[in-house]
């Protein structure tokens, strides 16, 4: 029961929702029946579990496509516990579950569906450390709730999301990363805070500014961008009065400081406390609220300027602990960002192969640190010196023309409270032979990408959240790449500028490969291949046929470059998320050099790969 479900009593007024009431029976249930379906899918996917075809139910007449499937599992305790469902097996060995089919018995019993006990049920196989068992739950509590709240809060249907705008899509987006299973941890944020921060509940956001000492802090700007243009820019005149007239009333000099747009949580949990000295010291000062609102977008701390959508997209660090990471942002990377961005961009913006293909990248303009405080002395590096940086990212709508819209590209994997699919619907919406659809799609998005690789042994990491589609009548016209300063790599020792060397790991040709195999294939079109396939709009061999096409297609087109990398091979290193999070849910992997970290489970078997000859 719900605080809305009480009786009323005459004379005594209904209390206000509460930001806990998503947490009921009915809507803890569907999130469950989800998850586990996801979990069983995925860790199936990684070869951690092994359903086998039920021989029981098998006999029974029964779609080609689509089997029964039972997990039987041993668990802790003596119980024997058992998973039936229905699912069809796909390539990239993916399970297509029918999550409405999914049962659990205990000893024989029927038991309701829990991703917590299915944790614990197979932790003998997923091997979590101890010390780290309990967050890893914690995290998959999280997650549950936020489907919970999302569930109880409702959403468009997908009918009206290819007609919404960006901030709307953004908030609707359900699934969070298609792979990971504990995918919206926030293990900081209260109920309350949730509420107020979360990108599902669309609120508008306030940053609080602070000024940064100069002595201590640091602005770095791209190309023809100065730190007072940028402020400029993105505070009115009054609001810069204002806090100018804040320093002066402290008796400070408003030339000795900078502006730093914080998250409200990170004020509230961490600078106000954990940077405690530097703001009794004056090195930090708080000015206040911004005059503009923000909403966040997926990543949780990027916002967008509701009040001014000319204004920059602003990154803030937040320590929250979210999918494997402390969610900070270093200073120090801070220092090159707008740098590599601006060599991206100047690469992708000259390259005609990239023009023809309209993919443009989204520059993270400028950035600013603080660096004044007692982390920074301590002898080793550690999550606090990552707590009080942010970046500034330009906005896609100066890049929309006429009759264009942009969207996340996570809602191709979307599925509304119905069950309906975005990606289903705008193939459907475009008129467009489905074949046809996903060629323009990916000639957007996966041909830039296989150019990149093979022209500049440069990766992206290319995901829902790190893409924008640029649509036109339903149809993908074009591709905004984004989160360049943290996320790229040039995979190669070929020669790179001094301000940009940070973002080299050199890699054989086989691991470079896998910057397509791993992070598009598998990580995306593996998924949107299930949607499509499972929604009949397309068969699977159609599917990875066209798939084929385009990357024959950019070989046919630029015989000269390289060929050393195989997009075609037989099979590849099968490179496991999940197994990352379950080995080390505090730090997934060494970000300065997360090729080490990587972990494989065999190989799998490449859906382009090229027939042998006879």
């Amino acid at each position: 029961m719900t605080l809305t479900d009480l009786p009323v009593v005459p004379g005594r007024a209904l209390p206000a929702p509460h930001p806990a009431d998503h947490l009921t029976p009915e809507h803890l249930a569907a999130a469950q029946r989800h998850l586990v379906g996801k979990a069983l899918a995925e860790l199936a996917h990684e070869r951690l579990v092994a359903p086998s075809l039920d021989r029981a139910a098998a006999a029974a007449p029964d779609d080609d496509a689509e089997r029964p499937y039972v997990l039987t599992l041993d668990a802790p305790g003596g119980s024997t516990v058992v998973y039936r469902f229905r699912a069809r097996r796909l390539a990239l060995e993916h399970w297509a579950i029918d999550r409405t089919s999914v049962t659990r018995e205990v000893d024989g019993q029927p038991a309701p569906l829990d991703v917590l006990d299915l944790v614990l049920e197979l932790q003998p196989l997923l091997q979590v450390p101890d010390g780290l068992l309990a967050l890893y739950l914690e995290e998959l509590s999280s997650t549950l709730a936020s489907a919970a709240y999302r569930r109880a809060h409702g959403g468009p249907s997908v009918a009206d999301l290819l007609h919404a705008d960006l901030a709307t899509v953004e908030q609707a987006m359900t699934e969070g990363h298609p792979s990971f299973i504990a995918n919206n941890g926030r293990i900081g944020y209260g109920v309350s805070e949730h509420d107020a921060y979360a990108p599902e509940a669309g609120r508008p956001v306030r940053l609080v500014w602070l000024a940064a000492r100069r002595a201590v802090s640091h602005v770095a700007t791209g190309a023809g961008l100065t730190a007072d243009a940028l402020y400029r820019h993105e505070l009115d005149d009054a609001t810069r009065a204002r806090f100018a007239c804040r320093l002066l009333e402290l008796g400070l000099d408003p030339g000795d400081y900078r502006y730093l747009p914080v998250h409200p949580w990170q004020w509230e949990h961490r600078v106000a406390v954990t940077f405690a000295p530097d703001v009794a010291r004056r090195d930090l000062v708080l000015l206040g609220e911004s005059d503009d609102t923000y909403r966040a977008q997926q990543s949780i701390r990027t916002f967008l300027n509701v009040d001014r959508p000319d204004r920059h997209y602003v990154k803030t660090a937040v320590a929250i602990q979210n999918m494997g990471f402390l969610r900070g942002l270093s200073p120090a990377y801070m220092r090159a960002t707008p740098a590599i961005n601006d060599w991206v961009a100047d690469l992708v913006d000259t390259d005609p192969e990239l023009a023809a293909c309209h993919v443009r990248v989204l520059r993270e303009r400028a950035s600013i640190g603080y660096t004044g405080d007692v982390y920074h002395r301590t002898p080793r590096p550690n999550a606090h010196r990552k707590m009080l940086a942010a970046l500034w990212r330009e906005q896609p709508f100066a890049f929309l023309a006429p009759g264009q819209r942009a969207t996340t590209m996570a809602a191709l994997l979307h599925r509304d409270a119905a069950g309906d699919a975005f990606a289903t619907a705008a193939v459907r919406a475009s008129g467009l032979d489905p074949a046809d659809w996903l060629r323009a799609y990916l000639r957007v998005y996966l041909r830039p990408l296989v150019h990149c690789l093979r022209a500049y042994d440069l990766a992206f990491m290319p995901h829902g959240e790190n893409v924008l589609l640029v649509w036109q009548d339903h149809v993908p016209v074009g591709a905004l790449l984004k989160d360049i300063g943290e996320e790229v790599a040039v995979l190669s020792d070929r020669p790179l500028p001094a301000a940009v060397e940070r973002v080299r790991a050199v890699v054989d040709d086989d691991e470079k490969a896998l910057a397509i195999f791993t992070d598009v294939f598998d990580g995306v079109l593996r998924h949107l291949a299930g949607i499509l396939v499972t929604d009949g709009v397309l068969t699977q061999d159609v599917f990875w046929g066209v798939v084929a096409e385009t990357i024959d297609a950019h070989h046919a087109d630029h015989p000269d470059l390289p060929s050393r990398v195989d997009l075609r091979a037989p099979r590849f290193a099968h490179s496991c998320l999940n197994r990352l999070q379950l080995r080390n849910t505090l730090q997934m992997v060494d970000l300065a050099d997360q090729s080490s970290s990587l972990i494989y489970a065999g190989t799998l078997a490449n859906p382009v790969a090229r027939e042998e000859s006879a």
